[in-house]
């Protein structure tokens, strides 16, 4: 399909700078099957069914941007890609100061060496640490990585440290939000479970790579970052469970959305996973396990907003971004969200 078919305008003021307060106040725009809904994000309970499964992604943001110097020159660099304990993917801004060979430091006994350098401003760097000791360095040296549409001062906010994380982050590895799971409080999360709403959580390392444009013309050319995932086999089998019994499969967010199709098998049912997916969600794809989601709202041409095209239809999806944008809803990770359903006339290609 081509990208342009994906392209919208977004005036910069619909732009979020920061979280609603508190965060669970945040509105949400039901996109039903014939009309557009708005509630808010503590309507969800009441928006699903006892029996459905609303699945959450454990990831935990590490502060995986860096600014160090190499010789004189001034580095910056984000962490994207881990490859092992002591060697991450970055990306390095300005990417020609640096060579394999180079040694960038960032704070006392904090340092790195550059093995590799890709096209894109990609390096491979080598910490002088490794595992806990080097996210115990990058809590100390690193800021919260938040989108480029995010504005901050040069040494961060605080506030994002907190802010940019959702309640339930326990496996840290991943260098940007599931941002749907931002909304979520322990008052939200009572109310879910009063409704008889089940929960479960999946794991999927959000990559930098997420905000990176789509620089092709057709979506058939462009080449999705890779992330890596896990499902237990104990969050399978509740799924599966579920979807015996007749409930439905609630994504909150992409990241959960992608990694649970990236293990679907055909039938519809859900099989365990650890690797790396690099699925790549348009219209035309057959859905195999997800329901239905709940999602912020996304970048023109990105590869996220097409994901939710393939969901509940383009044309429904840019009806109400277009209602969306005229009604002040806010967009983006700090913005506001919206609750999709899967449309079966969206199953064959179009």
């Amino acid at each position: 399909m081509k990208v342009d078919l994906f392209d919208f305008e977004l005036p910069q003021s619909a732009i979020a700078q920061h979280p609603a307060q508190p965060k669970d106040s945040a509105r949400l725009l039901v996109v039903g099957d014939q009309e557009l809904e708005d509630k808010g994000v503590l309507d969800l309970a009441q928006l699903l069914e006892p029996g459905d499964i609303l699945v959450f992604n454990d990831t935990k943001v590490i502060p995986a941007r860096l600014t160090g110097k190499r010789g004189e020159a001034g580095i910056e660099v984000t962490l994207h890609k881990r490859q092992s304990l002591d060697t991450w993917w970055a990306f390095a801004r300005p990417a020609k100061k640096l060579k394999p060979g180079d040694t960038v430091h960032f704070s006392d006994g904090f340092s790195a060496d550059v093995l590799d350098k890709v096209d894109g401003g990609e390096v491979l760097l080598k910490f002088n640490v490794a595992g806990e000791d080097l996210m115990a360095a990058l809590e100390t040296s690193g800021i919260m990585p938040l989108p480029p549409y995010i504005k901050r001062p040069k040494d961060g906010d605080r506030h994002d440290l907190d802010d940019y994380q959702t309640v339930f982050a326990r496996e840290p590895g991943a260098v940007a939000a599931p941002t749907a799971g931002l909304h979520f409080t322990e008052r939200l999360l009572k109310s879910i479970e009063e409704r008889g709403i089940l929960t479960t959580r999946v794991t999927l390392h959000v990559g930098a790579g997420t905000f990176l444009p789509v620089k092709v013309d057709d979506t058939m050319d462009h080449k999705m970052h890779s992330e890596w995932g896990e499902i237990t086999q104990e969050t399978a089998d509740a799924i599966n469970q579920v979807r015996r019994n007749g409930g439905r499969v609630v994504a909150v967010g992409t990241t959960s959305l992608r990694l649970l199709e990236s293990a679907a098998a055909d039938d519809g049912t859900l099989k365990s996973f650890l690797d790396e997916t690099d699925i790549f969600i348009t219209p035309g794809y057959r859905f195999k396990i997800v329901d239905k989601l709940m999602t912020n709202f996304h970048l023109p041409k990105s590869t996220l907003f097409m994901l939710v095209s393939a969901l509940a239809g383009l044309d429904r999806m840019k009806a109400a971004y277009t209602h969306a944008i005229e009604d002040g809803y806010r967009f983006y990770s700090y913005g506001d969200a919206c609750l999709l359903s899967r449309q079966e006339s969206n199953q064959e290609t179009e």
